[in-house]
């Protein structure tokens, strides 16, 4: 019998992602939920986390395991293992699939899934009806309170969902972890420092007037950070900020930054997503950035990722709005 893993994965709107294999795999053009095959000396959990790294360039954390599926194709026996698991990607990069779909569960009977993964949508049942862990979660009592050590340690080990809520929590009750998670977010431990700046991302949700005093140092630091997933939660929290409160200064900086990362051949799917949405901000308040906008989202077109073309389509929707606007008031 062959171990494999798949992942639930949802979105903040708590779709789901599934894929579409292509013709000439086991299943042609058969949907399921990604994931692969466990390898010696590796658990599930990990396994989970490299088949999505690996297949799609996304980083999850781990809510919940279901209950596992086996199903006997007759050429391979499989014992399916589920996870539920959460992203801040929406934008997958395709290595072994030819198409995504991110879909209410509600969807799941209408979907051709492989015969397995029809199991698995059978059991998500309530569970995908269930909210994300947020502010109910249950907050630290001061005993909790870790070294600052342990609090690296802690954090790099992360892989659950309710962990980062949890610490999200904390921060937002605590100024001096909200401090360490900024201060984390720059650390060359690329683990810690993307698990903090998630954690920062939450604590956004959570309570956008705590990230702004931190908004100017998050902006400033951008054109400096290596770290992709930093870089990516960062641009998340800018793009949900409301730019008006922002000086020309961070605004032209930004403004830099994302043009930048927009003609950049090697920028993440996600990093030029949020690069598109703050720039189009930007445009409400600067007219004369929408072109430039339009000429670099015009440069995509040959970009292969349909998160890309799909993301460009909305930039491109709403610059005509705002140009039908604009020409409206000067007539």
């Amino acid at each position: 019998m062959i171990r494999v893993t798949c992942a639930l994965i949802r979105n903040e709107e708590n779709e789901i992602l599934i894929v579409q294999r292509g013709e000439k795999s086991d299943h042609p053009f058969k949907w399921e939920f990604p994931g692969g095959k466990v390898i010696s000396g590796e658990n599930d959990e990990d396994c989970i986390i490299r088949e999505i790294r690996e297949e799609l360039s996304m980083d999850v954390v781990i809510y919940k395991r279901l209950e596992a599926v086996e199903y006997d194709y007759g050429r391979k026996h499989i014992l399916l293992i589920p996870f539920i698991c959460d992203t801040l990607d929406e934008l997958p990069v395709l290595s072994e699939h030819i198409s995504f779909r991110w879909i209410d569960p509600s969807l799941f009977p209408e979907i051709d899934f492989s015969e397995a993964d029809i199991r698995v949508a059978r059991n998500f049942g309530s569970e995908a009806n269930e909210k994300q862990p947020g502010n109910k979660e249950e907050q630290p009592d001061e005993e909790q309170m870790v070294s600052d050590d342990e609090l690296q340690e802690m954090i790099t080990r992360m892989s659950m969902t309710k962990q980062v809520n949890w610490l999200a929590v904390s921060a937002k009750d605590n100024p001096a972890i909200l401090q360490k998670l900024m201060e984390y977010s720059y650390s060359a431990n690329k683990r810690l420092a993307a698990h903090s700046s998630w954690s920062l991302s939450k604590v956004f949700d959570m309570n956008p007037g705590l990230i702004s005093p931190l908004l100017p140092a998050i902006i400033g630091s951008l054109s400096k950070i290596t770290n992709e997933s930093t870089e990516r939660s960062f641009l998340k929290i800018v793009s949900l900020s409301e730019m008006t409160e922002l000086s020309e200064k961070q605004h032209g900086l930004l403004a830099d930054h994302c043009f930048n990362r927009l003609r950049s051949g090697f920028s993440a799917i996600a990093v030029k997503a949020y690069s598109m949405e703050v720039i189009y901000k930007l445009a409400l308040i600067y007219p004369e950035l929408a072109n430039e906008l339009s000429a670099s989202i015009s440069m995509l077109k040959d970009d292969k990722s349909a998160g890309i073309i799909a993301r460009s389509r909305i930039i491109l929707k709403k610059l005509d709005r705002f140009g039908a606007e604009n020409e409206t008031v000067d007539n």
